[in-house]
This record gives structure tokens, C-alpha cells and sequence, in this order.
């Protein structure tokens, strides 16, 4: 971790070197986020309601959605250039150091101008949770907190496993781009407004809907129970097929000699 944190004020200070550089990319990715508000904005110009959800609540769900994928991309956007450390052969290099190889993949490449889109999430959390007509308990305030973090981690595990395909095919795969940058996209309303067969993918098999759907279910209080509350905890458990799959790759690598 302390290597981790070292590469971390490295990147950092790197990026203040063109200040203006990186506050224009900021806005930019700020920008073209907006483009996913707009499209709700017009859904709702048209129609009052998405499948008994109102334009607040599903601003709200669309912010969840974006901050938990911009945490992830911030840190785990490393794994994008891991296709590259293999065919140049840095990733040898990487196996012969004394740290952990994943935390090495993470260190060398950092997107902090993804920061634009955290801000907007900010934005439209700050109309939305006032506005969503959730009575802000302290057992909701948890829930929000928990989808937001383990939806973090669900799409860093998403992102773990797209570079790992890498250690196969040498060249990441770009359908992965559906359940991480789609994730992100289709996120934007509710998932069971794609119908129950996607609903049922995306909790047993891609567990998106577990910090998404459900938990928010139980801010609006269609559901009482507690579990729609720990759902998103539920979600954690991707991390053990992640990590696993990860780890068969890296017992099957070999070096491409370059």
C-alpha cells in the first residue's frame, strides 16, 4: 500500500506540472457525461414516469452508478495499459519485484482526469437526494454509502478481469467495454426497466444490480427488508471469481520474450 500511495503522489505531482492540461481534460470528461443527463433529462420531458420511477429517483440511480464507476476508473485504470506491459515485457520485470503484481499494474497509470465525472456525480447527488422523496434515516444514508463504495469495487473487479484476458490473448478484449463503459451507460435508469432476463443477469451473473437495484429499492421503500439494504455487500463476493480467474491467467503466462 505504501508503494501504491508513493506512485499515487507521483502521478499527482506529474499532473500539476500542466495544471491547465488536466483541468481542461476534467471538464471535458465533465462534459461529455452530461450527455447521459440530457438523455434522462428527455425521457422525463416526454414521460412523467420509467417503470414507476420518477425523474428524481432515477437521477439518483444515475449518480450512484457514476460515482461508483469514476472511483473505480480513477484507481483501477491501470489494468487498460496491462495488454502493453505484456507485449513490451514490462510485466516481467514486474514478477521479479518484491510487491504484490496487481498493485504494480495499478501504480503505472492513474486517471485522475476522470475526476470531471465525479464531480458530476457530486452535482446530481446534491439535487437528487433532497429531491428523491427518500426520508434520509440513518439506515438509508448507510445503504447509499454501501452502493456507492461496493459499486466501486464491483466495476474494479470488472476491470481486474478484462486484463486478465490479456494473459490468453495478449490483447485485451473489447466486449468487456459492455459490463464496465455499459454498465456505466445502462445504469443511468433502474434495471429492471431492461426486463427480468437482464435483471437476472446482472444479480447472479454480472452482480451490477446488487449495489444498483435493489438497495435502491429499499431507499424508496418498496422493500422493507434488510437485505435489500446489504445487497451491495452481497456484491463483494465477485471479487473471489475476479481474483480467481486473474490468478489462473498469471499461472499461465508467458513471457513474450520482448
Amino acid at each position: 500500500m505504501k508503494l501504491y500511495l508513493k506512485f499515487f503522489s507521483m502521478h499527482l505531482k506529474s499532473l500539476m506540472q500542466y495544471k491547465v492540461s488536466f483541468i481542461l481534460t476534467a471538464l471535458g470528461q465533465l462534459l461529455v457525461s452530461f450527455t447521459a443527463l440530457l438523455g434522462v433529462w428527455f425521457m422525463f420531458d416526454r414521460f412523467q414516469e420509467v417503470e414507476g420511477f420518477t425523474f428524481q429517483q432515477v437521477l439518483l440511480c444515475l449518480a450512484t452508478v457514476l460515482m461508483a464507476f469514476s472511483l473505480a476508473e480513477c484507481f483501477g485504470r491501470g489494468f487498460d495499459i496491462f495488454p502493453r506491459m505484456i507485449r513490451s515485457g514490462e510485466f516481467d520485470r514486474v514478477l521479479v519485484r518484491p510487491r504484490h503484481e496487481i498493485i504494480q499494474v495499478l501504480a503505472s497509470h492513474m486517471e485522475f482526469s476522470r475526476l470531471g465525472r465525479v464531480v458530476q456525480a457530486i452535482l446530481v447527488f446534491w439535487y437528487a437526494i433532497p429531491a428523491s422523496g427518500v426520508n434520509w434515516t440513518f439506515d438509508k444514508i448507510t445503504t447509499l454509502v454501501l452502493m456507492v463504495v461496493c459499486g466501486s469495487i464491483i466495476f474494479f473487479c470488472l476491470f481486474l478481469i478484462n486484463a486478465a484476458f490479456a494473459f490468453f490473448t495478449i490483447e485485451g478484449l473489447e466486449f468487456m467495454n459492455i459490463f464496465t463503459d455499459g454498465g456505466r451507460e445502462f445504469g443511468r435508469y433502474p434495471f429492471s426497466v431492461y426486463g427480468e432476463e437482464v435483471l437476472k443477469f446482472l444479480t447472479y451473473i454480472i452482480p451490477l444490480a446488487l449495489f444498483q437495484y435493489y438497495p435502491l429499492l429499499y431507499l424508496l421503500e418498496r422493500e422493507q427488508s434488510i437485505f435489500y439494504m446489504l445487497t451491495p455487500v452481497l456484491g463483494l463476493f465477485f471479487a473471489i471469481p475476479a481474483y480467481a480467474f486473474w490468478r489462473f491467467g498469471l499461472g499461465r503466462y508467458t513471457s513474450t520474450g520482448s
